[in-house]
């Protein structure tokens, strides 16, 4: 039996809630803080991922004061903070909030899972903004799962198109429409297309549409699919046009470093900051950071004259600002020292990987089989069986287990050569 439909009522603005209780007590439903190996783990959801110089200081400085200094970009161009203290749950909201990254309404905060390309134009952000806007609005909605993620692609060369997102809208025919659909990746062809200027009311059909069908142990769309089938979902939806060969144009992730006409980019090692190199690349910001789905971070609209400077000024804090550096290719989940589910220390352990990875092979650590830090493949996964020892894959498929970090690296050298 589906679950019964939510009662519609309105929700609290923020304006209007006493935000007295946060020189107490933390509130889950403004900001959602979980519990980590190493303390608590705050999640801050940026807007298309672009984080202000002040925010960006900000939340520097709440790194330092209210958890270990860690910040990590995630896969989904948000950001951690890693080790909150129990008792400093309701400063670090305070300053989320003051600083304007906290959601428009009490309980809004794990609606905003909207991607968009780094390099997203002003249009695409003004639309993701009235959806997740409306989204929070919408009492109904906040039964969502906070993994129900959206994506929105406007065709820029600088985008994340492995991401198998619930929804997802592409810009299609000179941005008079968009392709859309649900689950698979961006580049697996698409369900049907909409008229641009009917998306935001798309998006909201759809996920009425998800929050009435599903039941509630149905927490993404590929669930609910799996049981009732694509063509019965699209039978409710206001789509007439099929898709036929549809097919979005490859993009160029490379584009996340160095020097571009409209930005610079580098790639702090694992997506993790410190608060001092956050602070540092605000410094050299003219308004605005932009974290990327990669994990990594671009600087937009530097002025020519001084982007080299920028970038070698990256490469001086550690950020990889070259696609063939080790740590350009190599990404970790957080390990033993921050998860209780992980067999091995992979943070660690990837450091042993870097020197030894093949030239133009990517790799994926991950301690244990959820496989968290990566969302889109990669060329090699190891996935940890014991501390220091793992089972690698190679595009999907096991083929050695219980490895050091030396075998599986003499592994893919092999591999390579035979390539």
């Amino acid at each position: 039996m589906c679950e019964p439909r939510a009662k519609r009522h309105r929700p609290t603005p923020l304006s209007s809630i006493d935000h007295s209780f946060l020189r107490g007590s933390a509130c889950p439903g403004l900001m959602r803080i979980v519990q980590a190996r190493d303390g608590g783990l705050a999640r801050l959801r940026l807007a298309g991922g672009v984080l202000s110089v002040d925010a960006a200081r900000a939340i520097a400085r709440a790194a330092v004061r209210c958890g270990s200094g860690v910040i990590e970009v995630t896969n989904r161009a948000n950001l951690q903070l890693r080790g909150i203290r129990d008792a400093a749950h309701a400063e670090l909201i305070d300053i989320a909030f003051s600083a304007g990254l906290g959601p428009s309404v009490a309980g809004g905060d794990d609606l905003r899972n909207v991607m968009l390309s780094p390099l997203a134009s002003d249009d695409m952000r003004t639309l993701a903004a009235r959806i997740v806007h409306a989204m929070q609005a919408d009492a109904s909605l906040h039964a969502l799962s906070p993994k129900f993620a959206l994506q929105l692609d406007g065709g820029e060369r600088l985008a994340m198109l492995d991401h198998p997102h619930d929804v997802w809208l592409s810009s299609t025919d000179d941005g008079t429409r968009f392709a859309f659909g649900f689950v698979d990746a961006i580049t697996h062809g698409a369900l049907g297309f909409i008229a641009c200027k009917e998306a935001q009311r798309f998006v909201m059909t759809v996920l009425h549409a998800f929050v009435e069908m599903a039941s509630p142990e149905e927490r993404r769309m590929r669930d609910l699919l799996a049981r009732i089938g694509i063509e019965r979902f699209l039978d409710v939806l206001p789509v007439h046009a099929p898709a036929s060969e549809w097919r979005r144009a490859q993009a160029d992730a490379s584009l996340r470093f160095g020097v571009h006409a409209t930005h610079v980019g580098g790639q702090p090692p694992l997506g993790r900051l410190d608060a001092y190199t956050l602070e540092a690349l605000a410094d050299l910001a003219p308004s605005r950071l932009v974290m990327t789905p990669w994990q990594s971070v671009l600087i937009p609209d530097v002025d020519a004259t001084r982007a080299h400077e920028v970038l070698a000024r990256m490469n001086a804090l550690g950020l990889a600002t070259e696609k063939q550096a080790p740590f350009a290719r190599l990404i970790a989940c957080a390990g033993s020292q921050g998860c209780a589910k992980s067999h091995a220390d992979t943070k660690a352990d990837v450091h042993r990987l870097a020197p030894l990875l093949p030239h133009e092979t990517s790799a994926h650590l991950s301690g244990c089989e959820r496989s968290c830090a990566a969302a889109h493949p990669i060329d090699a996964t190891l996935i940890a069986c014991a501390p220091g020892c793992y089972d690698l894959y190679h595009h999907a498929r096991l083929v050695a287990c219980a490895q050091t970090i030396e075998e599986a690296a003499a592994w893919l050298a092999r591999s390579h050569v035979d390539a």
